[in-house]
């Protein structure tokens, strides 16, 4: 029996701006809105919203939870359009390139959870 990841929930301060970054940012990764806080991708996985309770620290890079969730982009050159895409909305992004051909974008969203997007070569595993 195999399981597979199905959703995840991420919770931010102001349910406002995290729409206005993921409402930008999920439709170029290929999800649709199903309702006001979810979105759907066609491979099953679904990203729901909510509002973070009140007083909670912010995101740390290195803290217990999760650190950061990554899509796979079909090419090095989607990668690199999208950054441009992102940057010239506004929206803050790092384009960097790591051997073996790896070109990767991190995004943090408005509460500082980073987003990766990156092209993996044929071979290359996505996770080391």
């Amino acid at each position: 029996m195999t399981y597979a990841l199905d959703h995840l929930t991420i919770l931010s301060r102001s349910p406002e701006a995290a729409a206005a970054f993921y409402g930008f940012l999920l439709p170029r990764l290929g999800f649709v809105q199903k309702k006001p806080h979810i979105w759907a991708h066609p491979t099953g996985l679904h990203i729901q919203f909510g509002k973070a309770k009140e007083g909670t620290g912010d995101y740390g890079r290195y803290a217990p939870g999760l650190n950061h969730f990554g899509f796979a982009a079909p090419s090095a050159e989607a990668v690199r359009a999208l950054a441009a895409e992102l940057e010239e909305a506004g929206i803050e992004a790092r384009l960097q390139t790591f051997d073996p051909g790896i070109t990767a974008l991190f995004v943090p969203d408005p509460d500082g959870l980073r987003v990766e997007i990156s092209y993996y070569p044929p071979g290359v595993p996505p996770v080391d």
